[in-house]
């Protein structure tokens, strides 16, 4: 059973202890604005955007119930980073990520009121996403891939373009876990097998319930699993291709 399994059923973690029965820890409960709003901040640097409740929910490091209730509702959260981050220049790379609250917003008129007198519609969050269209991430222009992968089979794509130049050498893919076997240069004239899991986080290994001692590498696009197993490996492709872009260069 998975940590989100049991937060489907319960609002967080020390509640699903307590259900069971169990003294949930105590030490170091009580939480600082900083320190939450520090963490909320990390979130939106790695993933270059404002995480939804969910996404927090499942990358964070506190529950979005002690946000609410320390800053009131989730949407106001840019606002209270905004003022935290005031004159602090460690944050300027995640203040330009959200919204400008000095400039006009869009007007647009109600879906289905096309008349005249319609009353419109304030529009300051992100565009609604349409059906019938292809989603794309961040715009990267990678050598031949245009956009971040947003999906396990872009993390694939993308190791392939760039495994050589980490060292190893694909000997098979398959759909059964681990999805790879290759080799990798460990000296001079000298390599090994290893077994290769690609995830799109780090963290949806776990979730997938994958024994750990099956796997040598996890190969993911974002490294959110902190308390991940000693014996796996990570390599973070966001982290690998930056460093590979300024070689470009």
């Amino acid at each position: 059973m998975t940590e989100r399994q049991i937060l489907n059923h319960f609002p967080n973690w020390r509640d699903a202890v307590r259900s069971a029965g169990l003294a949930p820890h105590t030490a170091n409960q009580k939480l600082n604005d900083e320190e939450l709003l520090e963490d909320w901040g990390k979130l939106v640097r790695n993933r270059r955007q404002i995480p939804t409740r969910e996404q927090y929910r499942r990358e964070g490091k506190f529950s979005p119930g002690v946000f609410e209730k320390h800053f009131g509702p989730w949407k106001g959260l840019p606002a209270r980073f905004r003022d935290f981050a005031k004159d602090k220049s460690n944050w300027t790379d995640v203040v330009t990520l959200l919204p400008d609250p000095t400039s006009t917003p869009k007007i647009v008129a109600e879906a289905g009121t096309r008349c005249l007198g319609a009353k419109p519609t304030i529009v300051s969050g992100p565009h609604s996403r349409l059906a019938d269209r292809s989603t794309y991430g961040n715009p990267t222009d990678f050598r031949g891939m245009r956009h971040e992968p947003i999906n396990e089979q872009g993390v694939v794509f993308l190791f392939g373009m760039i495994a050589k130049e980490l060292g190893y050498m694909v000997e098979a893919l398959q759909s059964g876990f681990p999805d790879c076997e290759a080799k990798r240069q460990v000296g001079p004239d000298k390599w090994q097998r290893v077994r290769i899991e690609f995830e799109f986080e780090s963290r949806n290994f776990r979730d997938h319930g994958h024994p750990d001692n099956g796997c040598d590498v996890i190969v993911c696009w974002r490294d959110n699993w902190h308390d991940r197993p000693q014996n796996l490996e990570i390599i973070e492709l966001v982290s690998v291709i930056k460093t590979l872009s300024k070689s470009d260069d």
